[in-house]
């Protein structure tokens, strides 16, 4: 992996030319990916090429999709907006990336203390998420699905150990979505910026811990080489669901064929980029402490208690909040997390607490 490449990867990309509609050659139609990531980045990166490939396939042929990676269109930033005004017909990158727009977009993403990757996609498949979904990015001219999942993130690499909540007080943190909104409660600085930038600013010293996916994303940056402390459970994003957004005309003007096959090719990469990330995350995390040096710590109790707290405050703002939209948003995901939740707490955790009593993990 070569970390050097990835870190090329400018802000700033060519200047943008709207499309009017599909370009058609011989009734082909050329759609235009753009990604919130550096091409075949570990992770994302690969998943943005795994989507755009099996949206041909499933097309048989008839919509072709080229990846342009972050830069080499628009601005990785930029990727929900040349969506929406027509530069590219569609995208790959996270939630996470747009609150600016709307509060209740951050919620289709991760939530502190919330969803499982298997829990986002049944509240979108089963619990009135995707409606809502539709609903909200439906304002800004863009048709939303789900196409992966990370699975749960890691709290993130500090210079230095964390022995009380006390200790991330003032801390420089590299973070996003709702989680940038609990950490910031706790009196962290926290900063959205690509993963590439993250590495940047870790090595300048002007970020002092930061989070950016997992153990197999995380290492080809090279975050290692810097930071040795790494710490566990990434409560702010518990899953990270990965969203393709097409332009809600180009989206409308399709046959139903075309259309199911677009929808289809995000859904059924949902499973595989998730089991992807999770066997990859453990074969990396195993050589980041063997080759590496890599400690893995685990947040101490009252550091998890005032996660905790700052985001129960993040969600009773968004219940409190002006948009009528976001509101029933949230109160969405809150009844559906906790019905579930209720149900696993019996199944998925009697599992894992019987089979870590018999071997161990």
């Amino acid at each position: 992996m070569d970390r050097r490449k990835f870190l090329k990867v400018g802000a700033v990309g060519a200047a943008a030319v709207p499309l009017a509609s599909p370009a058609l050659a011989q009734g082909t139609m050329q759609w235009k990916m753009v990604t919130a990531w550096p091409k075949n980045l570990p992770g994302p990166g690969v998943a943005a090429q795994m989507l755009a490939d099996r949206i041909t396939t499933l097309s048989g042929g008839r919509i072709e999709v080229k990846l342009y990676a972050a830069g080499e269109l628009v601005p990785g930033p930029g990727v929900f907006d040349a969506v929406s005004e027509g530069t590219a017909e569609l995208y790959h990158a996270v939630p996470a990336y747009w609150g600016s727009k709307s509060k209740g977009i951050l919620l289709f993403g991760s939530q502190p203390f919330g969803l499982l990757a298997d829990e986002q996609f049944g509240w979108m498949a089963h619990g009135g998420g995707q409606a809502l979904y539709d609903e909200m990015y439906g304002r800004f001219g863009v048709k939303p699905f789900l196409c992966g999942n990370s699975g749960p993130q890691w709290g993130g690499w500090f210079r230095n150990e964390i022995n009380s909540a006390e200790d991330l007080k003032g801390l420089k943190f590299r973070t996003t979505g709702l989680a940038s909104e609990m950490c910031s409660k706790l009196g962290m600085a926290a900063e959205a910026m690509s993963g590439p930038a993250m590495f940047q600013a870790l090595q300048t010293g002007a970020l002092d811990a930061g989070e950016f996916i997992g153990p197999w994303t995380d290492s080809a940056l090279g975050y290692q080489q810097i930071a040795k402390n790494y710490y566990w459970p990434g409560v702010g994003e518990p899953s990270s669901a990965e969203e393709c957004g097409v332009n809600a005309e180009v989206f409308g003007s399709l046959p139903d064929d075309l259309k199911n096959a677009v929808a289809m090719a995000c859904e059924s990469l949902y499973n595989p980029v998730w089991t992807e990330y999770v066997t990859k995350h453990a074969i990396s995390l195993k050589k980041l402490v063997e080759e590496d040096g890599v400690q893995i710590r685990e947040f101490p109790e009252d550091v998890i208690a005032a996660m905790g707290q700052a985001a129960a405050e993040v969600i009773a703002e968004l219940r409190e909040n002006d948009d009528e939209l976001v509101q029933r948003i949230t109160e969405s995901f809150l009844a559906y997390r906790d019905n579930v939740g209720a149900y696993k707490s019996y199944a998925d955790n009697g599992q894992m607490n019987a089979r870590a009593k018999v071997l161990g993990y």
